[in-house]
């Protein structure tokens, strides 16, 4: 049997960013606010009730799975929120 063939990439669904993360609970719309306001929500433990380690990890999924599809303006947002928690964690 052969290997099974892959739909050419622009005929392949593009990912949709939603909020479903089981470790940490997220408000609607979360992920488009400024670094410090997502770097702030993310480390209280309403959000984050197993640490600051579950929001970085959740901030570098969602920077890793959007790829391409993130705008540079968009990706120094999340990148500064997860160097900001990583700081937090810190001390």
């Amino acid at each position: 049997m052969g290997a099974k063939r892959r739909k050419p990439r622009a005929q392949r669904p593009r990912w949709i960013p939603t909020d479903k993360a089981v470790a940490t609970f997220t408000p609607k719309g979360l992920l488009t606010k400024n670094a410090e306001t997502i770097a702030r929500v993310l480390a209280s433990p309403s959000v984050s009730p197993n640490g600051i380690g579950s929001a970085i990890r959740l901030l570098q999924f969602v920077i890793n799975r959007n790829g391409r599809n993130l705008s540079a303006a968009r990706r120094r947002a999340l990148e500064r929120a997860k160097r900001l928690l990583q700081r937090r964690g810190d001390g």
